[in-house]
Parts: C-alpha cells; sequence; structure tokens
C-alpha cells in the first residue's frame, strides 16, 4: 500500500486553552484488497473508538476540575501530591452534583441563620437601650424637679428622691442581670455542683414570696416528695425564684401555684405550673429571648427585667439540661425542666 493510499486524520483535544491531547489515525483508501465494505464499518470502528477516546477524556478533565472547584469552594486546600491522587478518582457527574447540592444547602441555611441573627441583634439593641432609657428618663425628671424647687417641698424631695432610688436599681439589676446571661454563655461562670433536696429548696423559697403570693392572692404547693439532685443549688435556687415569682405575677386571683418532681431514669423532672393568663402560642417560642415580654405593659408594671426567663434557659442548660414550656391562653402554663438525679458517685 502506497503512503498516498492512506488518510491521515489529526484530532486536537483543547479545552480552556490548553492542549489535552492529539490522535492520529489511518485509514486505508485505495487498496484494493478492500472494498467498500470493508473501508466503511472499519470507518466507523476508528470514528467510534475516537469519540469514546475523546469522551473518557474529558470526563477525566472535567470531574477533575469539577472536584478541584468543589473542595476549593468548600475551604479545601491542595498540594501537588493530593492533585495527583485526585486525577485517579473515580467520582461520577451525578456524585459531584449531589454534593454541590448539598453544599447549597447548607450555605442557604447558614445564610438564614445569619439573617436571623442580625434580626435578633437589632432587636436585643433596641430592648436593651429601651430598657434602659425608661429608668435614665424617669431619674432625669426626678432631678430636674427637685433643682427647680422641688428640694424645698419636704413632700415632694424624699418622694423624687425614693423614686429615683428605684430607677437607679432597676438600672443595676439590668445590667446584672445581662452580666449573668454574657458570663454563662461565655462559660466564665463555673458551676458548683452538690447534692441538696429540691423539696427543701423550693420551700424555702416558698418562704421569701409568700408576703407576695398572699398579697396577690395565690396558694402555693409543693408535692411533698424528696427529689435529690446534683446541681449548682444556688443557681437552681435563682431558677425556682423567677419561675415562681412569674406565677405569681401573671396568676389570677384566688389562684394557685404548684411544684411537682417526676423520676424518670436518671433524672429529676421540676414542673412549676399555674392557673394564671397563659401563654398565646406566637408568644410561646420566644419567651426565653432576651427582654421579650408577652404582655409588654403589663410586665413593666409588674417589675423585672425582661431577662428572667433568659437566665432561667442559660442556667439550666449550663447544666447540660432541658427546658419546657406548655401553655393555654387564659388557662395557665407549666414550666418543665430536668435535673441530674444525685448518685453514689457524686
Amino acid at each position: 500500500m502506497k503512503y498516498s493510499d492512506i488518510i491521515r486524520v489529526a484530532l486536537s483535544i483543547v479545552f480552556t486553552g490548553a492542549l489535552l491531547a492529539v490522535i492520529l489515525w489511518y485509514l486505508p483508501v485505495h487498496s484494493e484488497r478492500y472494498g467498500l465494505w470493508v473501508k466503511i464499518p472499519l470507518f466507523l470502528l476508528y470514528a467510534t473508538a475516537m469519540v469514546v477516546a475523546v469522551a473518557l477524556i474529558l470526563k477525566r478533565f472535567l470531574l477533575r476540575q469539577f472536584t478541584i472547584l468543589f473542595r476549593l469552594i468548600e475551604g479545601g486546600k491542595f498540594t501537588g501530591k493530593e492533585l495527583s491522587v485526585l486525577s485517579g478518582e473515580q467520582d461520577t457527574l451525578s456524585d459531584i452534583r449531589n454534593k454541590m447540592a448539598e453544599w447549597s444547602r447548607s450555605k442557604a441555611m447558614e445564610i438564614d441563620h445569619l439573617k436571623q441573627m442580625e434580626k435578633y441583634r437589632k432587636e436585643y439593641l433596641g430592648n436593651v437601650s429601651h430598657e434602659l432609657k425608661t429608668p435614665i428618663f424617669n431619674i432625669q425628671g426626678y432631678i430636674l424637679t427637685l433643682l427647680d424647687g422641688g428640694m424645698d417641698d419636704k413632700t415632694v424631695n424624699r418622694l423624687y428622691l425614693e423614686r429615683s432610688e428605684k430607677s437607679i436599681n432597676r438600672m443595676i439589676q439590668i445590667v446584672e442581670d445581662l452580666e449573668s446571661i454574657s458570663r454563662l454563655e461565655s462559660g466564665e461562670l463555673q458551676l458548683e455542683y452538690e447534692p441538696f433536696d429540691m423539696l427543701r429548696l423550693v420551700e424555702e423559697v416558698f418562704e421569701l414570696e409568700e408576703m407576695t403570693a398572699k398579697a396577690a392572692k395565690i396558694e402555693l404547693q409543693v408535692e411533698e416528695k424528696h427529689a435529690w439532685v446534683y446541681a449548682d443549688r444556688k443557681r437552681i435556687m435563682e431558677v425556682m425564684n423567677n419561675l415562681i415569682a412569674n406565677t405569681i405575677k401573671y396568676g389570677r386571683k384566688n389562684g394557685t401555684t404548684r411544684v411537682s418532681f417526676l423520676e424518670k431514669d436518671n433524672l429529676w423532672w421540676i414542673s412549676v405550673a399555674d392557673n394564671g393568663i397563659g401563654i398565646d402560642d406566637k408568644d410561646r417560642t420566644r419567651i426565653f429571648e432576651r427582654f421579650y415580654r408577652c404582655d409588654k405593659s403589663r410586665s413593666r408594671e409588674q417589675g423585672g427585667t425582661g431577662l428572667g426567663l433568659a437566665i432561667v434557659k442559660h442556667i439550666v442548660e449550663a447544666h447540660r439540661q432541658s427546658i419546657t414550656v406548655q401553655s393555654e391562653l387564659k388557662k395557665g402554663s407549666t414550666f418543665t425542666f430536668s435535673l441530674a438525679k444525685k448518685s453514689h458517685n457524686n
């Protein structure tokens, strides 16, 4: 066969400006030994082989590039050795598509979380500003009145000084509560674990709230069951103070506040229930937020900083436990949290 009897075909494979490969093949066309019935299938065979070869090379190259891109997007770093290993991976386009879809969903959730946190930050700053602004303006008004001549009026000067003191105490309480939450969140506040009886602790809280409860005509009840737990007694005392004080503030006249205990596995579940005004569904998921108030006007009339339940939640979670609330509007609420049982090891 003469050299002129052969068709020489060269195919260059170029992708993004880079030469990947050059493929040559030779097809005899004038040989008398081969008829068209041989030449045509042979040509088709060559063409099919070329298409398969090109497809495999492109697939390998593209998968390598997509995988590198995907991992770089994820924040990975590559060395020369890792790239050589990567070129031999058997990932498919569907695998990369699934990974990219999963990555996209996780980033979308992250963005939504950041937006929610930004909204929460703005609300939080607004609430802090509002809560501090109210007592500051009150103090300013009282002092200006005294400076304008109120000091000479004995019936006014003492009254306004006492009201100024109340506003100052409110500001101090807000700052102290914020500091407590900050220390709990940062882990700076170390818990001092010890075994103690929740029944006795609740009885102590009842003694502290007895006068307030009588004034509000609310009966305080506790289940006569010893519940020995292992926790920070001082902090749990703060939890119970907040929960029981709330049942009195938002209870109804001739109502009841009842504390009960349920033992389950290695935990004690403590419930604080009342038959007061209850919590609306739209407020229930937010009541543990800082400064969140279901009934803003009534909450401020009753006093408090709006941080009590936030502190409660942080203290319980610092013990690696949980707290939940069940409530029905105009029928009452039940707050339930868990604590570790006292064991032979503590």
